[in-house]
């Protein structure tokens, strides 16, 4: 990314309609609303929050290396007395709780903005989570838009509230409301004035004699909030004429429920905790039911019916994915006894769609990793991670036998090293992990390993790139949020800092497969920490340097379908027959081609074939088609 952010200026765009994502939305707001620091780290479905806000001018964005530094930077700025804002995906909430947890008893000063979005429907995620959850948790108010326009305007109503109540405020997003565009009116950036920061260390220096004298406080923050969210103008009280059921929604499931039951009366969430109990028992008392519609758990219905509210939730509405339409409109007609519409005509069998299952990229340097893992897997266990490299888990590889969270590898390597193992039970433990996810949470667990002594190979696959989020820039690619020059970390030097000895430090070409190959080899059979690192670049990031394209001579092919088992997408099967042994033993041989559109010329496909068939195409015109 280049800078750009002299261009958006504070009357870029003010005052006109624009067709915004939900994060693009917020990133203008938080800009307007005169924020001077934001952080966070990449994530979907939150990435492109701090993308579209590094493009501003008047702040400091940063990719930080993990949520929590990310939301200790912003409480800093906070504490002088500065708007911050952080943003990040619901599983980097879980990595910065323990500021958080301490956040809520000291409280804020400037204004504090936690963006967190939840991946409802696992679109790109390990876990489906609810993070409204951490509202009541850490005793703060969550404010729930249901698109690009809420989103806008709850942000910059955000600031104001965590003034307000001096308490950080979380925007509680989905993957709908991240990625969906809709209309926008944006405004103009207001400045503020940065006091900086005055000692007081009754009220940040958490010892337990300080702590403790915050508690009260809280409490009594939350009971204001809860009386505060009674008259909230965000949340809506919108009138109906059918009143066999009456709803309470949050989020974007508020769009869906209005397109299957326009003339219902609801309430429309905006300040989803505290909850506005009298407004909701209100509309109870003019319904026949009462359902609450909110996607993943059933929150605020075990609030509702704590409160001593009969509800529906649930009992009748799935607890995973989105409630679309489709969804909810069925099962509460079911509810109130109104029956089906009738089906639409049958169209006939759905045309068969060819599957595309994920894969890694033509000449991901990933692929010679997988590819040579998987050579020796009876004899390794293999710890992954979170990346584009957790597809070497699929097919043709199946050389990932672990994927929890992000940097777990490491640890789950060194425990599975400890637990040891009877007889051929007892494997070399691998753990493999990318650049940004070793600067991330791997670098402790590397440490973890050397400290404890551990039988362990760690495989750090440095692609000089958040890969799998889009590209972004790290403290391991020698720029920063903007594209400008950075100090960049040297891994090798890194490891050797964190203990491991530099005799057993190996930095190779992932694109050499012998070379890749005899280097683990070597380094499994060590019985002691060690560190392979890849060193070239992802395919899609300006540093990678595109070579001649090759072919397969039909000539040499011998069909033995060497090159296939790579696993890289630039090479299909052209045909397959019979053919025999030197014994007249029969069996299928693979004839393959190069799309030489696809192929960059990494050469490990030449490496993987034993009879010399794949060359690179001797007349450059030729590529561009199918060989």
């Amino acid at each position: 990314m280049t800078m750009v952010a002299e261009t958006m200026t504070a009357k870029s765009g003010s005052g006109a309609r624009r067709l915004l994502s939900g994060d693009e939305a917020i990133a203008r707001a938080v800009w307007e609303s005169g924020t001077r620091v934001a952080a966070g780290y990449p994530g979907t479905p939150a990435t492109e929050i701090l993308e579209s806000l590094a493009q501003y001018s008047g702040l400091h964005t940063e990719w930080s290396v993990n949520e929590k530094v990310a939301l200790e930077v912003a409480l800093g700025a906070s504490m002088a007395g500065a708007r911050a804002f952080c943003a990040m995906k619901h599983v980097g909430l879980n990595v910065a709780s323990d500021p958080l947890m301490t956040m809520t008893l000291t409280g804020v000063i400037g204004g504090l903005v936690i963006a967190v979005a939840d991946d409802v429907g696992q679109s790109s995620s390990q876990n489906e989570q609810d993070s409204r959850y951490w509202g009541r948790f850490a005793h703060v108010p969550v404010l729930e838009p249901a698109d690009s326009q809420e989103a806008y305007a709850m942000t910059k109503r955000a600031f104001e509230l965590s003034e307000q109540f001096e308490t950080l405020v979380i925007l509680r997003l989905t993957t709908r409301v991240c990625h969906v565009k809709a209309l926008v009116t944006p405004g103009e950036r207001v400045e503020r004035r940065v006091p900086g920061f005055t000692i007081n260390p009754a009220r940040w220096v958490m010892v337990p004699a300080n702590a403790k004298k915050r508690v009260p406080l809280q409490l009594e923050r939350e009971r204001k909030l809860a009386v505060f969210g009674e008259s909230f103008d965000l949340t809506i009280d919108e009138p109906g004429d059918d009143r066999r059921a009456g709803f309470v929604v949050s989020g974007p499931a508020y769009l869906h429920l209005r397109e299957a039951f326009p003339n219902a009366p609801l309430i429309k969430l905006g300040l989803s905790y505290p909850l506005p109990l009298e407004r909701i028992r209100a509309l109870a008392a003019t319904v026949d039911k009462l359902v609450v519609v909110e996607e993943t758990e059933p929150l605020i219905e075990g609030e509702l019916r704590a409160a001593g509210l009969t509800v529906y939730g649930k009992d009748i509405l799935p607890r995973i994915g989105e409630l679309t339409a489709d969804i909810v409109g069925p099962a509460i007609r079911r509810l109130i006894g109104e029956p089906e519409p009738a089906a639409p005509p049958a169209r006939g069998p759905a045309p068969s769609v060819f599957p595309r299952p994920p894969t890694l990229c033509a000449a991901c340097p990933h692929i010679g990793v997988f590819h040579t893992l998987f050579a020796m897997r009876r004899k390794v266990v293999i710890m992954g991670d979170i990346g584009c490299y957790t597809l070497g888990a699929g097919h043709p590889w199946h050389a990932l036998d672990s994927c929890i969270s992000m940097g777990a590898a490491m640890g789950m390597a060194l425990g599975i090293d400890k637990a040891g193992g009877e007889g051929d039970a007892k494997k070399a433990v691998l753990a493999v992990m990318g650049d940004s996810t070793f600067l991330h949470m791997g670098m402790q667990g590397l440490l973890n390993i050397v400290y404890n002594r551990g039988n362990v190979t760690a495989l750090i696959l440095d692609n000089r790139t958040t890969g799998m989020t889009g590209g972004q820039n790290h403290p391991g690619t020698g720029h920063e949020i903007h594209g400008l020059a950075a100090p960049q970390v040297d891994f090798a030097k890194l490891c050797e800092a964190l203990g491991v000895k530099p005799e057993r430090i190996k930095v190779v070409n992932p694109y050499d497969l012998n070379g890749l190959f005899r280097t683990i080899r070597d380094e499994i059979k060590v019985p002691e920490p060690s560190v392979v690192i890849t060193n070239q670049p992802c395919t899609l990031i300006g540093e990678f340097v595109r070579r001649e394209a090759h072919q397969v001579l039909d000539d040499k092919c011998t069909g033995c379908g060497s090159c296939m088992d790579l696993g890289c997408p630039a090479i299909s099967v052209r045909e397959r027959a019979e053919k025999h042994t030197a014994d007249g033993e029969a069996f299928e041989a693979t004839y393959t081609q190069i799309d030489a559109r696809a192929c960059t010329g990494c050469t490990m496909c030449v490496a993987a074939c034993n009879h010399g068939a794949i060359q690179p195409i001797a007349n450059t015109a030729a590529a561009g088609s199918c060989c």
